[in-house]
């Protein structure tokens, strides 16, 4: 049996910040703005960088952009009045001269710094007017007499707020590391798995990446790959690992309608369609299957790469739930895949008799109303919308299947809101989440380990490999000109539009000034236009005339991003890819290539790339792999953008890196099998000490 230390000592979890010298009620307040209302919160509230100031610089041997600790006395001291107010003091040391330069000052302080003073001071060294010089640097006065005491360790850098400045974070830490002294951080990994997965104490690690000692490796520290760090780390994804275990255990213990089906209507769906279904999609569909007949609810994440039929694994799953008496939700993140869903699941289930409900935030009242009363019904056997179907007025006769389309869009918390819809009639629904995003394995098993995965690793037959090129638009001229040929050839084309700042209305005006300009540049071609602002009613009649081939080139923004499917489609140009994650452009890459016909990408970018931009283009002109594009996605930009989480909050580490950190997640799975089994009391306070209240994302 594992075991863990005695709990003595006052626990800095239960010590309140205000117990710590210099901490008043306003104090307190600026504090948890930092999320600090505790001892505890204040020594998990990590360094984000360290200065190294346990060696004093000669002021003669200073160059600029060195960041040093100097000793010097003050020589002259003035205010100077330019544009801005100024106090100006100049210090020597004997060895040169160095002007400090102070834009905020009070009386006070212009006092402190007179002819005589001894000081020593921390900052950057840049070029002065006349001399070097240093920008408000931090510094201390000298008893006369006394030389400048060595600091013994590195100085920590910490995140900080409005009121609450470097010296006060450090001079409270200082307080807090008297307290892990006396035994006030449990440890809550027993001994065997500290030993087995060779990791440092708690209070080791934590005393130590607060007060480095001036002989630590500053590189490692850096790279956050120190051993105390690493320690910090492992227990970081140990915490969200359990959460999300924690979450899984309690779906699998809630009840589920079993939605054993009959065979009649997905046998009629199958039948119906003009090509057979991949031996992925079939393995991925009898997992399913299994699932929905189980008395607890399915979690499971379907990732396909673009083009690789999910929709259809969607459609069978959605019948087994109307052939077992029960509705089917299909949620959607943008309004344009959402309709995308609505037109295709109405085309294919409308003759088996069934009736497709469509639910979004644009529906005029009368509309709403009437499909508000289909669902709660029951006249409605499916429904399709986007986040409206989470809205309050919302209810189903008996949903059975929660259906969630790119499910990185929404947070754990979201995807899990709609299932207290069906927590009436025989339990929670089931929940089938797909992504045509894919995620390497290591970040899925963090990121989703509440959820059972299946991948349709296989494409359709038929659809043809993209080449892709990238093109200066200095050459914007020579690409118009090709578009037009293509189209004239009878070839129809995508010209996506992007910009640097995520706005619907900016990125509307430039779609809209672009087709304006290639009207008038290819005269003759029929042009189209979508955008994120349209309302559906004005986006459907053009995505319908370009899907029948009436329009020639459709100029839009990236809502085109995922659910639109036209065969004759094989060109595409995207101005500005560099703008765009790897993932986001190979999504929008994949609504071409989808018939018989040659398709190409041409990725046309502003000025000269950077080193990285030509990384990143490269990878997708050598690779049409999701997965491998992923993976490099991940590598070049980080999990936050890969998930799409840096707005949900879901995977917002203090010192973890899902990239870096990725050899660690096996051992992090079997840590938190060992803890599970061995020593389950540690759970809890392991979660709450890293994720907090933040734990309760998943309704847990």
């Amino acid at each position: 049996m594992m075991g863990s230390s005695d709990i003595s000592a006052p626990q800095a979890d239960s010590i309140p910040v205000t117990t710590l010298k210099g901490v008043g009620a306003k104090m307190a307040e600026r504090l948890a703005r930092l999320d600090i209302l505790t001892v505890q919160d204040l020594l998990f509230h990590l360094p984000v960088r360290y200065q190294d100031r346990t060696r004093l610089v000669a002021i003669g041997e200073l160059l600029p952009g060195m960041a040093v600790s100097v000793h010097g006395e003050v020589r002259h001291t003035e205010v100077k009045f330019g544009r801005r107010r100024m106090l100006l003091s100049s210090i020597s040391d004997g060895t040169g001269t160095l002007v400090l330069r102070f834009f905020h000052f009070g009386a006070a302080q212009k006092a402190s710094l007179a002819r005589g003073a001894k000081l020593c001071c921390f900052g950057e060294v840049r070029e002065g007017v006349n001399s070097l010089e240093m920008i408000h640097p931090e510094y201390r006065l000298l008893e006369q007499g006394k030389a400048a005491p060595a600091e013994q360790h590195l100085t920590p850098v910490y995140r900080v707020t409005e009121g609450v400045h470097q010296l006060t974070l450090r001079s409270l830490v200082e307080q807090a590391l008297e307290y892990l002294k006396n035994g006030a951080i449990t440890e809550r990994l027993p001994p065997e798995l500290r030993e087995r997965f060779g990791l440092p104490a708690l209070d080791e690690a934590l005393a130590y990446v607060h007060r480095p000692p001036k002989d630590a490796a500053l590189d490692m520290l850096a790279e956050r790959c120190h051993p105390a760090q690493q320690r910090l780390a492992f227990e970081e994804l140990l915490a969200h690992h359990l959460t999300l275990r924690k979450l899984r255990s309690v779906m699998q213990h809630q009840p589920a309608p079993q939605l054993k089906g009959t065979a009649r209507l997905t046998g009629q769906f199958l039948e119906q369609l003009p090509f057979s279904i991949t031996a992925a999609q079939q393995r991925v569909w009898k997992e399913i299957r299994q699932d929905l007949a189980h008395a607890f609810p399915m979690q499971r994440l379907v990732q396909g790469d673009v083009g690789s039929g999910k929709t259809i694994v969607a459609v069978l799953a959605a019948l087994q739930a109307v052939e077992a008496g029960f509705q089917a939700a299909i949620m959607a993140p943008t309004e344009l895949l959402a309709e995308q869903h609505f037109i295709n699941f109405r085309h294919w289930l409308t003759p088996l008799g069934l009736e497709v409900a469509w639910l979004s935030g644009q529906l005029k009242a009368a509309e709403r109303k009437e499909m508000l009363a289909a669902l709660s019904s029951g006249r409605a056997h499916l429904v399709v919308g986007t986040h409206a179907l989470f809205q309050e007025q919302v209810m189903f006769d008996r949903l059975g299947l929660v259906i969630i389309d790119e499910q990185h869009r929404f947070g754990v918390h979201q995807r899990l809101a709609l299932r207290e819809k069906g927590g009436s009639d025989g339990g929670y629904p089931h929940q089938l989440i797909m992504t045509a995003t894919p995620i390497p394995r290591t970040l899925a098993m963090t990121a989703y380990a509440d959820l059972d995965v299946s991948v349709i690793d296989e494409l359709p037959p038929g659809r043809t490999p993209v080449s892709t090129v990238a093109v200066p638009d200095s050459r914007r001229d020579e690409v118009i000109e090709r578009v037009g040929a293509a189209c004239r050839e009878g070839r129809q084309a995508y010209w996506v539009c992007t910009l640097v700042e995520e706005s619907e209305a900016l990125a509307a005006q430039a779609a809209e000034d672009t087709a304006a300009m290639l009207s008038e540049t290819l005269s003759g071609l029929s042009i189209g236009l979508v955008h994120g602002r349209m309302k559906p009613q004005q986006r459907a009649p053009v995505m319908s005339a370009f899907k029948a081939g009436e329009i020639d080139l459709l100029v839009a923004t990236t809502v085109i991003e995922v659910g639109v499917d036209v065969p004759n489609a094989s060109l595409m140009i995207i101005e500005n890819p560099e703008r765009l994650g790897l993932a986001q452009l190979h999504q929008l890459r994949g609504r071409v290539g989808r018939g018989s016909r040659e398709s190409s990408c041409v990725l046309m970018y502003h000025g000269s790339l950077s080193e990285a931009a030509h990384q990143r283009l490269a990878v997708l002109r050598e690779s049409g792999d999701g997965f491998v594009i992923a993976q490099k996605d991940l590598e070049l930009r980080g999990p936050g953008d890969v998930l799409g989480t840096r707005q949900t909050g879901m995977l917002q580490f203090r010192i973890a890196d899902l990239q870096r950190d990725r050899e660690m997640l096996p051992e992090v799975a079997r840590a938190a099998e060992l803890l599970l089994e061995e020593d389950p009391q540690q759970v809890t306070p392991l979660v709450e000490r890293w994720i907090g209240e933040r734990s309760q994302y998943g309704g847990v």
